[in-house]
């Protein structure tokens, strides 16, 4: 392929690449600022993992006691069936310990239980908590407004709750927007800092991608239009509050098949407790085997664990997206984000930083890089485009070339870059030099009486075939016109990218960059970057069509966009980011929006919703493992009265029977206490893949789980056995 060819832009359907000009596209920018996004999100510093745990404040756990013992309703504790057989026992063993007001441990069983329940809804009231605090910030983002309406071409004064869809209200410098809507006339300037907490503001415009505008945004500047796109209490701040609140926060399938799979554990452990008393009384042990001893071997047995801490993982799992300014329409969407195994990403802007830069000057017919150096320098001193930038940057930083301004040069005259020019430069001295596309350049130099060299010719292509854009520097002296070498603009991958895609590889997830560059330059950003395959010269048809192929073959499939052109995609992905920036149209169909419009995000959201799981395989793990412990103190305490042969199984050497089961019963308790933080900030993710995980998972927390009842349970022991009643 000629450079001709590549520098005219000619790239095939959804193009994006305006090489033509020799100018870059406009880069990627972060809307919020204007500036080019930034680079890659950047691996933990400790190189432990990527996703490290949330913040947690011990001090809301006392925050969050009140709100715990609210809800004691029997009608909250049902929603959970393990701890509702605890709260159920609490009031049995509270009975009988009333009926025998003298039986200390009969007393101290009914407190731990009791605690045993309150502990568990702690979790969940802590995790809520967190929310309920975000809220409120955005309750505080509310407020009642007053519309400007336009109807009939008047403007009327309305309650900005008596807005209907299709509305059209005008809003101009100092207004608060009254509602979510589309700018249908106007561009201005809006703090959006009340939703996404960037203090830059963002402009909004008709038409295009940056239209959407959210109710409760301060226009700061010019006069727009606004038609609204949603009813009065359904506005994206409402749903925020409701969503961080856990109010309509439903439960998601993975929830509830661990739910389900958990009553059918109690219900199993609560037959089985049913039965040993009669087989309890033919052995002689009847008085071993009381109503509370069964009582707490029952809640002892069942997964009161990870039963008390299951609900608390799902909100702060959705906490920890918040908290990365992405909102979770619901929860299905972060489990959905920890199983997905093909990611869709842009190319501009999420891989590369959207604008192209020039990485080296290649010298021809013998040029000195430095003279080279020099004239690039000069002749882009009159470019004011991003690349004119980054060339006079590459100039002095790799080849310490003096810094120089226009006004370093007298009687100078300065030819400025132009889209129909394609060219800059300087003629100055009897001397000119110019820098442009390929096309403008060899024109100039053969209009001048030169010639271009084939070696000028190779290295441009050869510059096209690694999917960059060749420029050309050229002078014209006392010595002729010619070319002096060419100049590499590329688009710069970001830093830490490729070993990015490396770890999504070992996690087992496939991806997949999609871009409307022409296949060849499509091909060596994918290369560079370290993606497993491209979809080049992308329509929205073809992204429809790449989502549902993928799904076809069992697959879960992620992806971003902002344009009304990338709803149907969005609603057809498993994880659809919507950038906040976007249209209404591209909100809607995704189930999750970026307040910070960073598509580069999409690939921590993955990651956090793997955490997700792996938080809830883990204490699931150390919950069922933790129970072997319990049998070896209770059984023994039970049955070894009747049963001396039994007694061996007191591997703890525990002090009396009473104490054995106190013990257990404590354990219990305080091991739902102490696993509320790993609940609340996610177990630690470190990218792996599925056999890794499985194994770090049994050895951490299956080998934990069971070990550390035993030195619980023992330490415990050492104590309350001094205690009256209970040794």
């Amino acid at each position: 392929m000629s450079s001709d060819t590549q520098n005219s832009g000619v790239t095939g359907s959804g193009t994006t690449r305006t090489a033509e000009s020799g100018q870059a596209p406009i880069p990627a920018q972060r809307p919020e600022s204007g500036q080019p996004s930034g680079p890659a999100p950047q691996p933990d510093p400790s190189g432990s993992g990527r996703v490290a745990g949330g913040v947690f404040d011990p001090g809301q756990l006392l925050k969050s006691f009140p709100e715990a013992v609210r809800k004691l309703d029997p009608r909250v504790m049902v929603k959970s069936p393990v701890m509702f057989v605890v709260l159920i026992g609490s009031v049995v063993t509270t009975g009988l310990a009333i009926s025998d007001p003298g039986n200390v441990f009969g007393w101290a069983i009914t407190i731990w239980l009791w605690l045993t329940t309150i502990f568990a809804n702690l979790a969940e009231a802590v995790a809520e908590g967190r929310g309920k605090a975000q809220a409120d910030t955005l309750r505080r983002a509310k407020t009642d407004t007053v519309a400007r309406r336009l109807k009939d071409g008047v403007e009327e004064a309305v309650p900005g709750t008596g807005l209907g869809i299709g509305d059209l209200v005008v809003c101009e410098a100092g207004d608060i927007i009254p509602g979510d809507g589309d700018v249908v006339e106007g561009v201005a300037s809006v703090d959006e800092s009340a939703i996404t907490g960037e203090s830059a503001p963002v402009i909004r415009e008709s038409g295009g991608d940056r239209s959407a505008v959210t109710g409760g945004t301060k226009v700061l500047s010019d006069r727009i239009v606004v038609k609204i796109t949603t009813r009065p209490g359904e506005t994206f701040i409402d749903r925020m509050i409701s969503l961080v609140e856990g109010a309509s926060r439903q439960k998601t399938p993975n929830e509830i098949a661990l739910n389900i799979l958990l009553a059918s554990l109690t219900v199993v452990f609560l037959l089985a407790v049913v039965t040993l008393r009669p087989f309890a009384v033919y052995a002689g042990a009847g008085e071993e085997t009381s109503l509370i001893v069964l009582t707490a071997l029952l809640v002892c047995l069942i997964p009161t664990t990870i039963g008390a801490l299951l609900s608390a993982i799902g909100i702060a799992g959705m906490d920890r997206l918040v908290q990365r300014n992405v909102l979770a329409m619901s929860g299905r969407a972060v489990e959905a984000a920890g199983d997905v195994s093909t990611l869709l990403l842009d190319k501009t802007g999420t891989i590369t930083l959207g604008n192209r830069q020039a990485s080296e000057f290649v010298t021809v017919d013998g040029v000195r890089e430095s003279e080279l150096a020099e004239a690039a320098q000069l002749s882009s001193l009159a470019d004011e485009t991003p690349e004119g930038r980054s060339i006079t940057a590459l100039a002095t930083r790799k080849y310490e070339v003096p810094e120089r301004r226009q006004e370093d040069l007298k009687d100078a005259e300065w030819v400025m870059f132009t889209a129909q020019t394609r060219m800059s430069g300087v003629d100055t001295g009897g001397r000119g030099v110019r820098k442009g596309a390929t096309a403008s350049v060899v024109s100039w130099v053969r209009e001048h009486g030169g010639t271009v060299s084939d070696e000028t010719d190779r290295a441009a292509d050869r510059i096209a075939g690694a999917g960059g854009t060749p420029l050309l520097v050229a002078v014209r002296d006392a010595d002729g016109a010619r070319v002096l070498g060419v100049i590499h603009l590329k688009d710069v991958v970001k830093d830490g990218m490729r070993e990015r895609f490396t770890e999504l590889r070992r996690m087992g997830i496939r991806t997949v960059m999609i871009t409307g560059d022409n296949p060849l330059t499509a091909k060596a950003i994918a290369e560079e970057a370290g993606v497993d395959d491209f979809l080049a010269e992308a329509t929205p048809e073809d992204k429809m069509a790449l989502i549902k192929r993928e799904q076809a073959g069992g697959k879960l499939v992620a992806m971003t966009g902002d344009g009304t052109n990338d709803a149907p995609a969005l609603a057809q992905a498993d994880v659809g980011v919507a950038m906040n920036t976007g249209t209404s149209a591209a909100k809607e169909a995704g189930n999750m929006v970026d307040l910070d419009s960073n598509p580069t995000k999409l690939i921590e959201i993955v990651e956090i919703g793997k955490q997700l799981l792996i938080t809830r395989g883990a204490l699931t793990t150390f919950s069922i493992a933790n129970d072997v412990a319990k049998y070896f103190a209770i059984i023994p305490a039970m049955f070894a009265a009747a049963y001396p042969g039994l007694d061996k199984l007191n591997i703890m050497q525990l002090s009396s029977p009473d104490s054995a089961i106190l013990s257990a019963v404590i354990f219990n308790a305080l091991v739902i206490i102490a696993l509320v933080p790993l609940a609340l900030k996610g177990v630690r993710y470190r990218p792996s893949g599925a056999d890794a995980m499985l194994r770090r998972n049994l050895t951490v927390y299956g080998l934990g789980g069971l070990i550390a009842p035993f030195i619980g349970i023992k330490i415990i022991d050492l104590i309350i056995s001094h205690l009256p009643g209970i040794g």
